[in-house]
Formats: C-alpha cells, sequence, structure tokens
C-alpha cells in the first residue's frame, strides 16, 4: 500500500499552526534553499519562486509521491521587499517605514509532488496606523517581529498596530488558506 504524506518545507510555527487549524496531518521538513529577496523580479514571481525553490529543495529529500507545501511570504512598499529583520535596527527601521502607510503582504505557494510543481500567490494590503518611537521600541523588546517578514506579526502583539486589512488574513500570517486548498487540488489533494 502506498503511504502518500503531506510535508511542509518551513520552520515557521504560525504556517504549521494554520495547517493544524483546517485538520491537516502534516510533517514538516525545513528546506536548506536561502532566500534572495534581492532577484529583480516582481513580488509575485519572486514570491513563487522562493516557494517552489524550497518545495523542490525538501520533494528531492522525500518520497516520489509525497506532497511537498512551499511558502514564501514578503512585504512591499513603494517597490520596496522587505523580508525577515537582520537584525533589532533592521526591524526597528521597517517598522519606521510601515508607520501610518498601506503596504502589500505577497505570499507565494507552491505544491511539489512526483516531479511536477504547481505554484501561486496571494496580496493582501495592510495598513498599519501610526507608530510612536515609544510603541515600536515596546513592540521590539517582544521579540515578536525579528523572524517576521515586514517585522510585525498581525496574528500577535502586532495586530494592535493593523488599521486596516483589505484580502486574506491568513496570507498575511504567512499561508493562504483557501489558495493553497486550491493549488493542492491541482496537486490531487484535497484538504476538505
Amino acid at each position: 500500500m502506498l503511504i502518500i504524506a503531506i510535508i511542509l518545507a518551513s520552520a515557521s510555527p504560525r504556517r504549521q499552526e494554520l495547517l493544524r487549524q483546517v485538520g491537516c496531518d502534516f510533517t514538516v521538513m525545513i528546506s536548506d534553499f536561502i532566500e534572495d529577496n534581492n532577484q529583480d523580479l516582481s513580488p509575485q514571481k519572486l514570491a513563487m519562486l522562493q516557494a517552489r525553490n524550497k518545495a523542490v529543495d525538501v520533494a528531492a529529500k522525500a518520497g516520489i509521491d509525497d506532497i511537498v507545501i512551499g511558502a514564501d511570504t514578503i512585504v512591499v512598499l513603494d517597490g520596496k521587499i522587505y523580508g525577515k529583520p537582520v537584525d533589532i535596527n533592521d526591524a526597528r527601521q521597517i517598522l519606521t517605514t510601515l508607520s501610518g502607510r498601506q503596504h502589500q503582504v505577497y505570499t507565494g505557494i507552491a505544491v511539489a509532488r512526483a516531479g511536477e510543481t504547481w505554484t501561486d500567490y496571494v496580496v493582501t494590503s495592510v495598513r498599519i496606523s501610526t507608530l510612536t518611537g515609544q510603541q515600536i521600541e515596546k513592540y521590539l523588546a517582544t521579540g515578536e517581529p525579528m523572524d517576521k517578514a515586514g517585522a510585525y506579526a498581525i496574528q500577535g502583539v502586532g495586530a494592535l498596530f493593523v488599521e486596516d486589512i483589505s484580502g486574506c488574513y491568513t496570507n498575511v500570517v504567512g499561508l493562504p488558506l483557501n489558495k493553497l486548498s486550491n493549488v493542492l487540488r491541482k496537486a490531487g489533494v484535497t484538504l476538505l
């Protein structure tokens, strides 16, 4: 009997929680792919390419029929791409830049199975309220911004700063579940 596994190619606790939320039985295998947000690509192409590279990297180590999910989330403002901050000063700068402005969150999704890969993306607009220096410093002290694209977590304390959202909430968390469900269907997997 063929046993097919669903593998998430991500160490992100948020992505894992979202998959658990919809009753998905999966394992985690972290990709060795190194993200590069400095490529000369549109945000959607960059997010999909990096998601694909993560999925393909893990699929090469998995069983041929296993389903591998890769995802990559980036924040874009004025044509500049913001990934995870490299240090606290970078996080401070990102939050200062996003303060009082609307930005876009892109998540690329890739599903790899049996040598084939399906990709898609979602974009959501988010407006951050105007932040004081004290608010930014208190938020930095929580440690929450350090492993999040755009240096904030909409599902955490960072929700206090989100003034408006237009589009998919789970995309901003890091894994747009509706789009993922559609891409998985193309690979022959139905979550519900």
